[in-house]
């Protein structure tokens, strides 16, 4: 619907599937883990799962609280084609290649479930929402915490921003150039639009300069 309206009127951004990434290590509760990403897993069949941790035994930990946790859910075919297709655990070196790995998914929501969930926030650049620590579980996002949930999703947290108060105002650019301004700056927009082959524009310029002189 987003789609075949753009361009009539403006909207925020167009959402695709859900999906969660979880950096984890050895301080974390494999339980809990497991839970949340069940809890993105089950909104459609093309969500995305990401466990990113420091620990192999972590991770098999984690897959045996899925297969657990999972028995009980009533939405058990959409997680489990979910889990199955479009997920995936990474185990790296080190705790800190995690975020590099993170700014290359861009993921619509991160959780930082580790000792030292503010040290790792520091290398993170694209993500959508990010919940620090293991009592910030991503559900809490979707219905209390306060910031808005209308988040960017596969991927586009790299160049799109959660929604905000600012998509629903509408901004003019204000310019101003004193004469003085005008003598400094405009040789060099004159370079642009004759190189551009827009004679026009370069002469809005050039007649202010021939004036000046």
């Amino acid at each position: 619907a987003k789609r075949e309206v753009y361009g009539y009127i403006d909207i925020d951004m167009i959402a695709g599937p859900s999906e969660i990434a979880v950096i984890a290590d050895n301080n974390a509760k494999a339980d809990w883990v497991a839970a949340d990403l069940l809890s993105q897993a089950e909104h459609d069949e093309m969500a995305r799962c990401f466990l990113i941790t420091n620990s192999k035994s972590f991770a098999e930990k984690v897959n045996i609280e899925l297969e657990r946790q999972l028995e009980k859910m009533t939405r058990k075919e959409i997680i489990k084609s979910a889990l199955e297709n479009n997920s995936m655990a990474v185990v790296v070196d080190s705790i800190e290649q995690a975020a590099d790995i993170i700014n290359v998914i861009a993921p619509e929501h991160l959780e930082i479930n580790t000792q030292s969930p503010f040290r790792i926030l520091e290398r993170i650049k694209n993500a959508g929402a990010i919940f620090l620590g293991g009592y910030s579980s991503e559900p809490i996002g979707d219905y209390i915490a306060g910031p808005n949930h209308v988040l960017p999703t596969y991927g586009t947290a790299a160049f799109f921003s959660p929604l905000s108060t600012r998509d629903f105002q509408k901004r003019s650019s204000l310019i101003y150039y004193s004469r003085e301004d005008l003598l400094t700056f405009a040789p060099h927009a004159v370079c642009i639009a004759e190189a551009e082959g827009l004679e026009a524009h370069a002469n809005a310029l050039k007649v202010r300069l021939k004036d000046d002189r």
